[in-house]
């Protein structure tokens, strides 16, 4: 067996090394390669999976630009062997100071998926996964944004006004459907059958297809955007979108108002109107009741008129 060496800065440091190699060999009869993960830093962890993992997900784009953020912060010039626990609760609690909890969230679970893939597949001996032990911010809770009073014709009378012709468009089959921004700006006119009213998603954010029934609302404001010009619905940029709606909220001085609220909304009125939790949920595509639950925020008004 070749000797392994190590220096350090303390005797206790020393001696808490070897004890640890020593408890390895008592459970595995040989010691494992601990060099890779003393030679590799977190940051050549995360870009080696930002090149190599991240581009085979559907949500490449962001988790790519994620990836690229955390190459910047000083924790990355850790090795893996000695990355701690203390390490990274130091990091969240700085990040909690300039961002929210989900965000961080999303941050210290990119970091342990890095670390998980580099213990599995790419030779890195560590005992445990460090970012596994960190306690997780909680949560924000789901947003309760509806539309309220007359906010929809509101919307609708500036979306009008305003030279961006699919805003108006965009805002009914969001309400009516309730499809996300990016199900909206990819459906094509070829998954769309106006006779039996139903709009066909390929590929949703679950990785799944599902159907969505069409209202006559929804149906005459697509029969509005017949052009036979494009293979889709909408033209617009997913950033062009999003530009738009803030010039829209500025004009209009609504508060706190989301483009995704407009599914909350949706899903919402598909509750008041009746239908049970298995028919909204395919509809909205949510496989979770819980997740569901978050979008579904039913006026205890309504619900009383429904108990008399």
């Amino acid at each position: 067996m070749q000797p392994r060496s190590k220096s350090f800065d303390t005797k206790a440091d020393a001696e808490r090394w070897a004890r640890s190699l020593e408890a390895e060999l008592d459970r595995n009869g040989a010691l494992p390669d601990t060099r890779p993960a003393e030679n590799s830093t977190l940051a050549q962890i995360l870009t080696r999976y930002r090149d190599e993992v991240s581009p085979k997900k559907r949500s490449h784009v962001s988790e790519i630009s994620r990836i690229n953020a955390l190459l910047r912060r000083p924790i990355c010039h850790r090795t893996l062997a000695l990355l701690s626990t203390a390490d990274l609760a130091a990091y969240r609690d700085e990040r909690l100071k300039v961002v929210g909890p989900a965000t961080a969230i999303r941050e210290l679970s990119t970091i342990s998926h890095a670390i998980d893939t580099a213990r599995r597949e790419w030779g890195i001996h560590l005992a445990q996964n460090p970012c596994k032990l960190v306690r997780r911010p909680s949560p924000p809770r789901g947003r309760t944004r509806r539309l309220e009073g007359n906010e929809e014709q509101i919307l609708l009378a500036a979306a009008d006004a305003g030279r961006v012709r699919y805003l108006r468009p965009l805002i009914i089959l969001a309400i009516e459907t309730g499809m996300r921004r990016g199900e909206l700006l990819s459906l094509r006119w070829e998954h769309i059958d106006l006779e039996k009213r139903v709009a066909h998603l390929p590929l949703t954010k679950n990785g799944t297809s599902r159907d969505v029934p069409l209202s006559s609302h929804a149906i005459q404001t697509l029969r509005g955007l017949q052009t036979g010009e494009s293979a889709t619905v909408f033209t617009a940029a997913p950033n062009a979108v999003r530009l738009a709606w803030e010039r829209l909220m500025r004009r209009v001085g609504l508060k706190d108002l989301r483009l995704h609220d407009l599914r909350h909304e949706a899903v919402s009125r598909l509750f008041e109107k009746g239908l049970n939790v298995a028919e909204v949920a395919s509809i909205s595509g949510h496989r979770e009741l819980r997740m569901l639950t978050r979008y579904t925020h039913l006026r205890a008004t309504d619900l009383a008129k429904r108990l008399q």
